[in-house]
């Protein structure tokens, strides 16, 4: 089969890239795989072949024009759009050539009861690929979504790359305890609520030798820092902008904060469980589906200042609990979220559903 990847993201590299990029080149390894994006950068980190196209809109005449001239050229028989801005591009140019449409979704978000979105998610697409149980379960909430077709299917982990990452440079942990987080500084992110948290936590405990790293850059930068300086933590808290490599940090880290309003799961916590971090998450998305409360990690409210403070209380003052739940986690990381499984999911997925489409 061959396959054509949209992501029309303008800048920036994510957990959705990051899957596109890890889902796109397992594929080619025995398909022909081929990847639309807009943002130059990203082209870059691809090793499949790759088109450049305008995404200027959802609806871009220019774009759907270009897009349909490569599935024909291409032979392509499947479209997995990853923004939901490509959604509609892929649901015309699916239509049109006559080949499926399989979306993929991952973040837990409510459809609206619309006309446009019973056009995209149901008429126009033969499949929807989510990385939560949660994410399927809000889905089925809209009555015109069956449930023939959702898939679930858990993002893979590339060991062998995160490994060999890890390794590739040191670095020197600033803080004793060093508790650390990472994604794009915006407010579903939920960075102010962590640094309150840790402010909190500090005055509790004036003398210890910990600190907060974030990992990311976005429009909420300015304010976050503001917000540490307020609370008389700028120091304590290290903004390091964007990170190519963030594996020597993960590696180096006690604990990491996973602190979203909503997420699907987040392959952040995942690559920072499987390096033995102690994960701390808000119930958003599919975290629950990953992190037992005190076995493998913990789960908090978002919003709750004084119950995520006293957890960094009681994981500096227990080495012991940290290495164990550390441990624990990296082995469930292992055991459930495999790229050979990922890709041989998806396939089945997507054979399934054009099938389907072609019998119809």
């Amino acid at each position: 089969m061959n396959f054509l990847f949209l992501n029309s993201a303008r800048r920036g590299w994510g957990g959705n890239e990051k899957w596109t990029r890890l889902a796109a080149e397992s594929l080619a390894e025995e398909h022909g795989v081929f990847l639309a994006y807009r943002d130059p950068r990203l082209a870059e980190r691809f090793t499949v072949r790759s088109f450049r196209l305008p995404f200027k809109a959802e609806v871009d005449l220019v774009t759907l024009f270009m897009l349909t001239r490569i599935i024909r050229r291409e032979k392509i028989d499947v479209l997995i759009p990853t923004k939901r801005k490509d959604y509609v591009l892929a649901g015309l140019a699916s239509r049109i050539c006559g080949i499926s449409n399989i979306l993929r979704l991952g973040i837990d978000r409510p459809l609206k009861n619309s006309f446009l979105h019973k056009l995209v998610y149901s008429i126009w697409s033969d499949g929807i690929i989510v990385n939560a149980d949660k994410i399927r379960l809000t889905l089925l909430q809209t009555a015109w979504i069956s449930p023939e077709k959702i898939r679930v299917i858990y993002n893979g982990l590339d060991r062998t790359s995160l490994d060999i990452n890890a390794n590739e440079r040191t670095w020197n942990k600033p803080f004793i305890f060093t508790i650390t987080s990472a994604g794009a500084l915006i407010p579903r992110k939920g960075f102010d609520f962590l640094i309150r948290s840790f402010s909190r936590f500090i005055q509790n405990h004036p003398d210890t030798g910990a600190g907060l790293v974030i990992m990311g850059d976005g429009p909420e930068l300015s304010r976050l820092k503001q917000l540490a300086a307020l609370l008389g933590i700028a120091e304590r808290v290290v903004f390091t902008g964007f990170v190519d490599n963030p594996y020597p940090v993960l590696k180096q880290s006690d604990v990491y904060v996973a602190a979203s309003t909503s997420e699907g799961i987040s392959n952040a916590l995942i690559e920072a469980m499987y390096f033995g971090c102690v994960p701390i998450s808000t119930e958003a998305g599919g975290t629950k589906e990953m992190i037992g409360n005190g076995e493998n990690g913990f789960l908090v409210q978002f919003g709750n200042d004084q119950q995520l403070s006293s957890l960094f209380g009681t994981l500096y003052n227990s080495p012991e609990m940290r290495r164990k739940i550390g441990s624990t986690a990296k082995t469930t990381i292992s055991k459930a979220f495999s790229t050979e499984v990922m890709t041989k999911e998806l396939l089945e997925f997507c054979v399934m559903q054009t099938s389907a489409k072609n019998n119809v």
